[in-house]
């Protein structure tokens, strides 16, 4: 399937969301709680930012992104995106996302990280941040003043947080993991 037949597709079960993986349509897996608690955390702390400090950008959740590289073949939806292109009524795909955030469990990491290459393939992409749902932990993926996105990024130390400077944000552990189990494990070592 290309990219336009699967946007033409009414899609199957209702509720659940898909994708296009190289022509072929999957099912995102259902989140579980953790991994939901995380991104509703993260919603609000991104939102808040950007409604304090750069009120003309906007987080969009589940967007769909249509990767430059096998750009026939895919439409990937992530868990949100930073955009500070204005929104339009007919638009699927978000325009010119900066930031890209995914939220990793057990049943998606896989997945998660082979899309990384895809998302990193689109030139507005400056950071892509995964958060682990599993255990605390996170990357951010930064494109470097060359343009050039680095090897392997370094695991964040949760006593410092996750900076996103693009936005100039920085979101600490706590915050992001406030109301789970994952709550009394801010500030061990990373063991992601």
């Amino acid at each position: 399937m290309t990219v336009e037949e699967f946007l033409a597709w009414r899609g199957g079960v209702s509720g659940i969301i898909y994708e296009l993986v190289d022509g072929v349509v999957r099912a995102q897996d259902a989140p579980s709680v953790t991994h939901g608690s995380v991104q509703t955390n993260l919603i609000y702390l991104i939102v808040s930012h950007l409604k304090a400090l750069h009120p003309s950008c906007r987080l969009v959740t589940t967007p769909g992104i249509r990767p430059h590289l096998a750009a026939t073949w895919n439409h990937r939806i992530p868990e949100m995106a930073i955009t500070c292109t204005p929104s339009k009524a007919t638009v699927r795909d978000i325009e010119h996302p900066i930031v890209i955030v995914e939220v990793l469990s057990e049943s998606n990491y896989r997945d998660t990280l082979n899309n990384v290459p895809l998302y990193a393939s689109l030139p507005s992409v400056k950071e892509i941040l995964l958060v682990d749902s599993t255990c605390v932990g996170a990357q951010v993926i930064r494109r470097g003043d060359d343009g050039v996105w680095p090897e392997n990024p370094a695991p964040i130390d949760p006593a410092i947080g996750c900076r996103l400077e693009s936005f100039d944000l920085t979101l600490n552990f706590v915050d992001i993991y406030a109301d789970t189990h994952l709550a009394t494990s801010v500030g061990e070592p990373v063991t992601s």
